[in-house]
């Protein structure tokens, strides 16, 4: 495969090189070169394919649009190493989530908090919903109040993220776990 063509099949973003460049004149920067210099595509295609490398359009924008010779795969390849390096560092954020009704009984309650503080022990975020059936739609303050009953079991390695609110048949609190 040519330069002309590098990467032309395995190319994924929309930069633009090589033949891909259509403006007549480009400011040219070069890795060796210190001022970048304003000359015709041809001929700043010929001073790439003269060095063994590629132009790259930086700038489309720009008057004239900037364009880089750079080796194209190199630069594509520490690219996606950023990316990687940028993705291992995230951390993912796991929400468990635990039911309740409007009807549970205290011993049922404990169980559920007990589980809660497990998850919130292990670094993970947890969504606290009181399910709303039939007439118990009509007082949602049924659940804030199962939900108002369970913040102080938790209370001491929680912190409150979202208060009771409702959201359609649910009344929904999160819980993150306190900074150590």
């Amino acid at each position: 495969m040519s330069r002309q063509n590098v990467g032309r099949k395995e190319k994924k973003d929309d930069t633009q090189i090589n033949d891909e460049i259509y403006a007549k004149e480009l400011r040219v920067v070069s890795e060796g070169a210190g001022e970048p210099s304003i000359m015709s595509r041809d001929e700043a295609l010929r001073l790439a394919e003269s060095q063994g490398l590629d132009l790259v359009l930086i700038s489309p924008d720009a008057q004239p649009p900037v364009a880089k010779i750079m080796d194209y795969g190199k630069y594509r390849y520490e690219m996606e190493k950023r990316k990687k390096e940028a993705r291992k560092n995230q951390k993912i954020i796991d929400i468990k989530e635990i039911k309740f009704s409007c009807k549970i009984a205290e011993n049922d309650i404990a169980y559920k908090v007990k589980h809660a503080r497990e998850f919130l022990e292990k670094e993970k975020h947890v969504k606290l919903r009181v399910f709303l059936k039939g007439r118990e739609m009509s007082n949602p303050e049924l659940g804030v109040d199962v939900l108002k009953r369970i913040w102080p079991m938790l209370e001491d390695i929680a912190v409150l993220e979202k208060d009771a609110h409702q959201e359609g048949r649910y009344i929904t609190m999160y819980v993150t776990p306190k900074k150590k």
